[in-house]
């Protein structure tokens, strides 16, 4: 059967769109609305509620790295369908689990998940609106972030509002996850692509990476561990404010908002003064949102900060994965998956240590300052490469 996947660029991207919102939108960024929910019903201490979500970190990191394995087996759709099918899965067993163990098991598996999701989906959903002539469409692909985190944050709200608990909540989530899954087999079209780890240009897929691709790498984990605290904390900041309770379910619903069209504008930004501008600057507006999240309480603060965080986080992800796409050589998904790697990285410890800080100091203050900085010191990284490569 011959590849039509790139006479039929708009649905294979929104296939792409269905599966980063089922296993990041959903997989992954879900769990910040629930928690709120989790600390009151388990109970979940800050400490605990951030380990939990460093072991999905660490899940991504390791499912990252699984990833960039040159020699796996079958086709990257085959990958792709087999990692939504393990987010589902994990996603709902959140709501049947019955301690830490599990807790910290079914997230690490679901970040897996999730991590080949982002490097397969990304891989096919690139290569096919290329070849095509499309590359805008990466933007349809990438909004299914943000489109996924509103979709849990209107699927959580109404579910709290029905009285439905935490358990439920997570069962729903897998459930929509499912259904983002079948979709998503119909749209993305069966290739004839061998090995997972193959191409036509797979010898050349192991080439030393430039410098300027070295500094966007460094830059990317950077970004992961300054968007995440507030990404993973900001229902419970919210929560835990008698000012801010009120609009707590429109906080999430307006990152989610902000970051479905956000790949788009940054897109139309990149075009205009470069790919690295973009990123950095996209950076320097996540800082401040980050900072504006702890640093004054007000509605009108954290809805800024909200807006600022699903306006850039998103955006940031796809520039540095289409500006490492284009600096690759060979098999693109190598570098995808070191790229996802570094971020894992940095997301990983994010949650962690923001969970220690807000125990010694009774905050987030800390760590959100914390993260600000590193977001800013990832905006100076990329600059360099930018200004310096022929």
């Amino acid at each position: 059967m011959p590849d039509t996947a790139a006479s039929r660029p708009v649905p294979t991207a929104l296939g792409g769109l269905l599966a980063l919102a089922a296993a990041m939108g959903i997989g992954r960024f879900v769990y910040t609305p629930i928690l709120p929910y989790m600390a009151e019903g388990v109970p979940l201490d800050p400490a605990a509620a951030g380990l939990i979500a460093s072991a999905n970190f660490f899940g991504y990191l390791v499912g990252a790295l699984a990833a960039s394995v040159g020699t796996l087996p079958g086709g990257r759709r085959r990958w792709l369908l087999g990692a939504l099918l393990l987010s589902a899965a994990t996603t709902a067993g959140m709501g049947a689990a019955g301690g830490m163990s599990a807790f910290l098991l079914l997230r690490f598996l679901g970040g897996v998940a999730s991590a080949f999701v982002l490097v397969f989906s990304s891989a096919i959903v690139l290569d096919r609106v290329a070849a095509a002539g499309r590359p805008g469409l990466s933007a349809l692909h990438f909004s299914g972030v943000g489109g996924g985190i509103a979709l849990t944050a209107v699927l959580v709200a109404a579910l709290a509002a029905a009285g439905v608990d935490w358990r439920g909540q997570w069962y729903a989530s897998g459930a929509a996850t499912l259904a983002c899954l079948l979709a998503a087999t119909l749209l993305v079209p069966a290739t004839p692509d061998t090995a997972a780890g193959s191409g036509a240009d797979g010898h050349r897929s192991k080439a030393p990476l430039s410098a300027p691709l070295l500094r966007l790498i460094v830059a990317y984990g950077l970004y992961g561990f300054g968007y995440v605290i507030t990404a993973t904390f900001i229902s419970v900041i919210v929560r835990t404010s008698s000012d801010l309770r009120p609009v707590e379910p429109y906080v999430w619903l307006a990152v989610g908002l902000s970051a479905a069209p956000s790949i788009l504008a940054w897109n139309r930004v990149a075009a205009r003064i470069g790919a690295a501008q973009a990123f950095a600057f996209a950076c320097v507006l996540e800082a401040l949102g980050v900072g504006l999240s702890v640093i004054e309480a007000g509605i009108a603060n954290i809805l800024l900060a909200a807006v600022l965080l699903g306006g850039t986080f998103v955006g940031i992800a796809a520039l540095g994965l289409v500006e490492a796409r284009r600096q690759a050589t060979g098999d693109p998904r190598r570098v995808l998956a070191v790229m996802t790697a570094s971020f894992g990285l940095g997301q990983m410890v994010g949650p962690w240590l923001a969970g220690l800080g807000a125990e010694l100091t009774g905050s987030f203050v800390l760590p959100s300052l914390a993260a600000a900085v590193a977001l800013l010191v990832a905006s100076a990284l990329v600059l360099v490469p930018a200004r310096t490569a022929p």
